[in-house]
């Protein structure tokens, strides 16, 4: 699948951001979907996903204290349905249409991080409307089935409910955790997981733990803040280089 040492660093470079994502620096998780959908197109969706449930496989031990089912369990019904509708958008989207859905989805998940920053009081008012739950839900369900990018929306919900950082990241490792197993078999009758990629993916892994591991000690020694802002730069040039290319 991978022919040059340049795409070999990029694929590798994406395991690691994978890792680190999942351990806490979530906006590293649209980075590496740029790089899969730059590589792979629209097939990057069920090359990546095996990716991400190692690494959930990895980081729920971690964080299973910090967190419970319940708020999982309330959030899974809408993101079924998201997903639902997410699943036969791939499979009728055109190759050449990927890559522009997949960039507008990331900067979609950029929009929602700066909103959440820049306008905290209007999107508080939001989150606490009625229905928001059910909306981020589906939202979210559509967002990782067509590009495996519902992070920002799925924190943007648990932090309306004052959740705390860690245990916003135990309940989000539950989480994802399941939408993703429950993805794979998606996956594997649009083709997008082959036996091929999951060679690929099982060369990847030890990144993807190295990754996970430096990242929940990163967590404790740098500012998130200033790096989720550097983040949020590549992520939005990122996107836009999908939807033009």
């Amino acid at each position: 699948m991978i022919d040059s040492s340049t795409g070999w660093l990029l694929v590798g470079l994406a395991a690691l951001c994978v890792g680190l994502g999942k351990a806490g620096f979530s906006g590293l998780g649209l980075i590496a979907v740029f790089i899969m959908a730059e590589l792979f197109g629209k097939q990057s969706v069920g090359i990546l996903l095996p990716m991400l449930v190692v690494a959930d496989l990895s980081v729920y031990p971690m964080f299973r204290k910090h967190a419970s089912w319940g708020p999982v369990w309330l959030l899974l019904p809408p993101t079924l349905v998201g997903m639902v509708l997410g699943f036969y958008l791939l499979d009728w989207l055109p190759e050449e249409w990927a890559k522009p859905v997949i960039g507008s989805m990331i900067l979609l998940m950029v929009v929602l991080q700066l909103g959440r920053r820049m306008a905290p009081v209007l999107f508080d008012r939001m989150a606490h409307s009625r229905g928001f739950g059910h909306s981020a839900g589906s939202f979210a369900g559509f967002a990782t089935m067509v590009a495996n990018a519902a992070g920002p929306v799925f924190q943007l919900y648990l932090l309306s409910k004052k959740v705390p950082k860690m245990e916003l990241i135990g309940i989000g490792a539950r989480f994802f955790l399941l939408v993703n197993l429950i993805k794979l078999p998606c996956m594997s009758g649009l083709n997008f997981t082959t036996s091929e990629s999951l060679l690929l993916n099982l060369k990847l892994i030890p990144l993807i733990l190295i990754g996970v591991f430096f990242g929940k000690h990163l967590l404790q020694l740098i500012s998130q803040r200033i790096f989720e802002w550097m983040v949020v730069g590549f992520a939005v040039l990122a996107g836009f280089r999908l939807i033009l290319v």
